[in-house]
């Protein structure tokens, strides 16, 4: 019986996700705890776990048809960022990375504007799905952003654009590529270059100068799957090349229920502010840690 019940509270991913390679509704089972395990130990690794081809075949194209039609809602903001999406400190040599800015020319669709009878966000809000996200980080649950604009979010390269180096909000985030450019496009990252303990700015910046020794770069394809610990990775993607657009569904999660991004970073990302945004803007808010962005 149960068995059965649990068949039939995943039938909404069926046909979504490949269940028979990634069996995410059969997490108890032997195969089930093994991904798990691999994952983790990925993740041990270097911060970062992708599952090739989490998408079978046959919804990718559904999937590429869906991004394409919210594309256009995507909000471009160019403009000069360092890796904490903050102002530069003139106290601070030109060199620091609080003082290194490089144009931001991707652009994000917001939560906002992805209907409920997407299929992304029928994946995102997936109890089942969230659970699987929930063991692989190591937590019991995980909760949807209560952000309005960043809790479901299609990142768009257009051909020349790029996201330069940065980091996340957010402990980890989940991403599923759905559509590639024709060159470039490549997530290159640093694993935990940073932590709760310190910025190791001095590492960041021998990145930026182009220090390549402790940087990995992933050739992701439509239909991957990937996890990853942005918060404490120096990350990015490069510019994309060829007038096919790169699209990547970014699923974010919070460990804690009710979690909001920073009103500032939303205006920077999506060109306008949510009213929940508004109201902590004027109540102010802290963040968790005593990192930089």
């Amino acid at each position: 019986m149960q068995g059965n019940a649990m068949q039939e509270d995943d039938t909404s991913l069926h046909g979504l996700i490949d269940l028979e390679r990634y069996p995410i509704h059969q997490l108890q089972g032997e195969r089930g705890r093994e991904l798990i395990q691999e994952c983790r130990e990925q993740l041990g690794q270097d911060g970062c776990v992708v599952l090739k081809g989490f998408v079978p075949d046959e919804a990718l194209e559904r999937l590429e048809r869906e991004t394409e039609r919210l594309s256009p809602d995507a909000h471009y903001n160019q403009t000069e960022t360092n890796p904490y999406n903050s102002d530069g400190d003139p106290s601070l040599p030109d060199s620091h990375p609080k003082n290194r800015f490089d144009d931001r020319t991707n652009g994000f669709v917001a939560g906002d504007r992805i209907d409920y009878d997407t299929i992304i966000r029928q994946v995102y809000s997936h109890p089942g799905f969230q659970q699987f996200i929930a063991s692989v980080v190591g937590e019991e649950e995980i909760h949807p952003y209560a952000d309005p604009l960043a809790d479901l979010v299609v990142n768009v390269l257009r051909e020349g654009c790029q996201h330069p180096w940065h980091y996340d909000t957010n402990e980890f985030i989940v991403t599923m590529m759905t559509r590639q450019s024709y060159g470039g496009g490549r997530f290159e990252y640093a694993p935990g270059i940073r932590s709760p303990e310190g910025e190791n700015f001095d590492e960041v910046e021998r990145v930026i100068d182009g220090d390549r020794s402790r940087l990995k770069s992933l050739d992701l394809q439509p239909g991957d799957l990937q996890v990853f610990f942005g918060r404490y990775s120096l990350h990015r993607v490069t510019p994309a090349q060829g007038d096919k657009e790169r699209h990547t569904v970014i699923f974010a999660y919070a460990k804690e229920p009710g979690f909001i991004g920073r009103p500032e970073r939303a205006q920077r990302i999506f060109g306008r502010m949510a009213p929940v945004h508004e109201r902590l803007l004027e109540e102010g808010m802290e963040r968790s840690d005593s990192l930089a962005d």
